[in-house]
């Protein structure tokens, strides 16, 4: 049951996030409806879970990923992550709830609910996973998502711009994490989450320890917007309010100070952890208390006390004391309900008034009166009001950063800078309440305010209630889900705390008065005197927004156009010299460096000579006749290309050599269609024909010697090798593990299918990039050689005496090509079928029906394909993928490593035994999608050759969107 769970929980949300984005424009309460089933799934199984974890119990679930290098697909479920999933999909249910009524009719909201769920499913990834590695690729998927997000309304340019900070800012925090957590795993010796939270003070005490813990910290703060990466959070507020109400007080920005408490145990305890994260967490505290006074517009202000508070649980983590975590884990919870319901009520004020400017709001409380209250309630636990959640949490804070230190820096400046920020945050608080629903009712706003629906309002209500409950009876409300969350981060030695709302008159009592009448203090003073005040004073020149777009964006740019002028060039050829002489300083010295240690072959066979002989020679006439014919050239090339195919069949490779030989016929016929771009030859001017030879005889000797460094480095790597090397493996399991004797292609598609797998998905990727490129293609008209093309159309549009098309004459053949193509299918099935035990397999019998499409394209035109074959690359290549991908999720399913194969003989009527493997399924995902590869990329082509000269633009684009249909 246990496992059931989990893997709903994780799998559950991206599965229903693709869902909906298939589902039509208008369909808004069906994916309403869907998102918020699978909030309360999720939020009534991670309920269910809850006496599984209280006691410091873990469930967890895994399957084998790379077993020989210590990575699994595993997740665990404790206290801490608990407690996350509450927030997780409580908070995403009331979202999607409040979404429903929020979002414009215009807004395309399949789309909103679907990046909501995907966000959802990679936020319960990362607070489950059971491996390190695992945690850091789902805190890059967190990114990605969050930048679609944020951006969702991609056609203003603001959106765009914050969406693009968060991804940089938070990208590059995800890679250091990564580098941090590649470290973590050498020091332990296992990437195992259980095995480093079990190695006590082994990654403190190892020598690697500061820079890891650089890198992690660098994560953490960048997620979390701790100074000084804070910039880019105020600047995601130009996402929709739901979004900024679950990524910016629930989610995405509680990671960093998650991931902090979750490798607490073995990372706090040094006197470097203790000054970064305190003092960080120190700075952002106060930073940013300070500028959200300042803020004019409400989402601004909540988005700089979020940094605040962030900074409040970051120092909390930073002090390295058990009951310092204690209260970061309860600040967390707290911070996470008052913080929603507030970002939810200014969403409410935006679609009620349509304005944030706190300049343009004023007593809103008469025509709002409920919204109002609840806002007013919200805001008192943001400023810590006594009998509310804030309160408690706070309190705890003030208690903590009142202990004696012996230090007397740090005895002073916890309290001191804890009260100021308290005062602030009082400050901004009053700010936020007084300026929206006090004061006259406002005469000058764009509609007339009222009550949004009861749905609307509903999630504020249940997270407000929260807010109260928590803060009036602690110990029942949160006590034992906030014990199972301490107890999964301290162990089981957890020190007494106490949640009663009074412990007596005692000095953090003291600090809370001091904070509030301070507070109240400050926002009069700033009333008076400063609310007029454009920026922030005293930093208005430390803006970590100027410095980000200067450093990151200016100076990034100017140095990326100084390296292309300087590297760069706008001719091809010089861009290949480059890029193969390169090549030839970094890996083919490596050959020349071994010749003299390499063996003299054994055998020498003259007829095997003659055939190299004679394909070296066809390469060399192919580069002259390049100058003078280039369909000549290409022939010749194909020589050359034709004799490393012999070569392969006589060395006893058959499956390399048709893969050769079919790849050299594709390759021949998309030379063919792109030879007619290629501009004009012109001659050579007198006075420059000597650079020409000279460039002409560098190429030459360039390519001469990377040719034969080459051949010397793969000689010596075939020589390398002590007797058979790795081959006597897989000959001796081929059969055995794989059920093919085949050995080259049990190897592609069993014990290296992973690496197929990736090389089909940049297949794939390079197909729909060709496509993308050339369906906006024009060529020059006045650059290109169309003699003998003109010469076949008058041809072809000729008459014969009868008034019959000469083009009948000419086109018999095209009769013989649609015979022969049911003939070709069945070679492309038997080839694909025979493939497991004889030479053939998917990419082989994929690359012969793509070339039996062509041959119809040749001999029907493209027009005739489409209404007679109806092909749809774009489909064969998605298609193919995902067979793929299922095929190896399919062994997962089972209990096995992904993409592990089985095998059995089927009993058939008539036929007998025959053997079947999965494999064949993932040879089948590969056959379509090589299928689909070629015929997007060789049919685009075709359909540019058929071009008409382009009208004018308007007239262009729905020629150019006609045109792609047949994608």
């Amino acid at each position: 049951m246990s496992e059931l769970i989990i893997t709903l929980l994780w799998a559950l949300p991206f599965a229903a996030s693709v869902v909906a984005i298939l589902l039509p424009t208008s369909a808004r309460n069906g994916a309403a409806w869907l998102a918020g089933c699978v909030a309360a799934i999720g939020f009534v199984l991670t309920v269910a879970a809850f006496p599984s974890v209280a006691d410091g119990g873990v469930l967890r679930v895994g399957t084998e990923w790379i077993p020989m290098a210590g990575l699994n697909l595993d997740f665990r479920l404790d206290g801490l992550g608990w407690l996350f999933c509450i927030l997780i999909t409580f908070i995403g249910l009331l979202v999607v709830l409040y979404a429903r009524y929020y979002m414009s009719p215009r807004d395309p909201v399949h789309r909103l609910y679907s990046l909501l769920l995907a966000f959802m499913g990679s936020m319960i990834g990362v607070v489950l996973s059971g491996n390190i590695i695992q945690l850091a690729i789902f805190w890059e998927v967190t990114s990605l998502v969050s930048f679609l997000l944020i951006g969702y309304w991609y056609h203003r340019g603001d959106a765009r711009d914050g969406a693009r900070m968060a991804l940089i800012v938070t990208g590059a925090g995800g890679l250091a994490l990564f580098f941090a957590m590649l470290l973590v795993g050498h020091i332990v010796g296992s990437y195992q989450l259980d095995d480093v939270l079990a190695s006590g003070s082994l990654i403190v005490q190892h020598e690697l320890y500061p820079v890891t813990l650089v890198l992690f910290l660098i994560g953490a703060f960048t997620k979390s917007a701790q100074f000084p990466f804070q910039f880019w959070l105020p600047n995601a507020m130009t996402a929709p309010t739901p979004v900024s109400a679950y990524l910016h007080s629930a989610t995405m920005v509680k990671l960093g100070v998650f991931l902090m408490a979750r490798f607490w145990p073995v990372m706090s305890q040094s006197d470097l952890w203790f000054w970064v994260v305190t003092y960080t967490g120190l700075i952002t505290l106060l930073v940013g208390a300070y500028t959200s006074l300042f803020q004019r517009d409400l989402k601004g202000l909540l988005a700089y006390s979020t940094i605040s508070h962030l900074g409040l649980i970051t120092t909390l983590l930073g002090m390295g004391t058990p009951l310092a975590a204690v209260a970061a884990i309860f600040h967390i919870a707290n911070h996470a309900t008052f913080k929603a319901s507030l970002f939810m009520a200014v969403g409410i004020i935006d679609h009620e008034t349509g304005t944030r400017d706190i300049r343009k709001l004023s007593g809103l409380r008469k025509a709002l009166p409920f919204t109002s209250a609840l806002a007013i309630i919200a805001s008192g636990a943001m400023a810590g009001v006594p009998l509310l959640n804030g309160f408690l949490s706070k309190e705890m804070f003030f208690t903590e950063t009142a202990e004696f230190d012996p230090n007397p820096f740090v005895n002073l400046s916890l309290p001191i800078v804890a009260t100021l920020a308290s005062m602030l945050s009082v400050a901004y608080s009053i700010k936020f309440v007084h300026g929206v629903f006090f004061g006259p009712p406002a005469t000058d706003l764009d509609r007339t305010p009222h009550e949004p629906p009861p749905l609307m309002r509903r999630p504020i209500e249940l997270l407000v209630l929260a807010c109260l409950a928590v803060g009036i009876v602690p110990g029942i409300t949160i006590g034992p889900y906030l014990a199972a969350a301490v107890t999964a981060v301290l162990g089981p030695d957890v020190p007494y705390y106490s949640l009663s709302v009074w412990h007596g008159f005692n000095l953090p009592l003291v600090m809370s008065l001091i904070a509030m009448a301070g507070g109240t203090v400050i926002y009069i003073s700033y009333y008076r005197r400063l609310r007029n005040v454009d920026g922030v004073p005293l930093l208005r020149r430390l803006r970590g927004q100027r410095i980000f777009e200067r450093i990151l964006l200016t100076a990034t740019n100017k140095w990326a156009v100084r390296l292309t002028a300087a590297l760069g060039t706008k001719r091809l050829q010089t861009q290949i010299f480059l890029v193969v002489a390169v090549a030839l300083a970094a890996g083919v010295g490596a050959g020349w460096a071994r010749l003299g240690q390499l063996p003299l072959p054994r055998e020498f066979d003259p007829v095997f000579a003659l055939l190299w002989a004679l394909g070296g020679l066809s390469a060399v006439a192919a580069a002259q006749q390049a100058k003078y014919h280039r369909l000549a050239a290409m022939i010749l090339l194909g020589g050359a290309g034709l004799a490393t195919c012999i070569t392969f069949a006589w060395l006893s490779a058959p499956d390399l050599a048709l893969t050769q030989l079919l790849a050299e016929i594709a390759t021949t016929v998309l030379i063919l269609l792109g030879l007619r771009w290629l501009p004009k030859r012109l001659p050579v001017p007198e006075d420059v024909s000597w650079r020409v030879r000279f460039r002409r005889f560098r190429d030459a000797l360039l390519a001469g010697i990377v040719g034969l460094g080459v051949a010397t480095m793969s000689y010596a790597v075939m020589t390398s090798q002590p007797g058979d090397g790795i081959s006597s493996f897989f000959l001796e399991n081929a059969y055995v593990q794989g059920g093919g004797t085949n050995v080259v292609n049990v190897m592609l598609v069993d014990f290296r299918g992973f690496d197929t797998l990736g090389e089909i998905t940049v297949l794939g990727m390079v197909a729909i990039t060709v496509f993308a490129l050339l369906r906006r293609f024009r060529p020059a008209a006045d650059s290109l050689e169309r003699p003998e093309q003109q010469q076949v159309q008058e041809a072809f549009a000729a008459k014969d005496e009868s008034g019959r098309d000469v083009a009948e004459y000419l086109l018999v053949p095209s009769y013989m090509m649609r015979w022969i193509f049911p003939v070709v299918i069945l070679i492309a099935l038997y080839m694909f079928l025979r493939g497991h035990d004889l030479p053939g397999g998917g990419f082989i019998a994929g690359i012969i029906l793509s070339l039996a499409f062509i041959l119809q394209y040749m001999a029907g035109g493209t027009r005739w394909v489409e209404s007679r074959l109806r092909i749809r690359p774009m489909l064969w290549v998605g298609w193919g993928l995902l067979l793929a991908l299922l095929t190896g999720l399919g062994a997962m399913l089972l209990g096995y490593p992904f993409l592990t194969s089985a095998f059995a003989y089927a009993d058939l009527p008539w036929i007998g035994k025959v053997p079947m493997a999965s494999a064949l399924l993932f040879d089948l995902g590969v056959f379509v999608l090589v299928v689909g590869a070629t015929m997007l990329m060789l049919v685009a082509l075709a359909h540019q050759s058929i071009r008409k000269p382009q009208p004018a633009a308007p007239a262009r684009r729905r020629q150019i969107q006609k045109s792609d249909q047949w994608s």
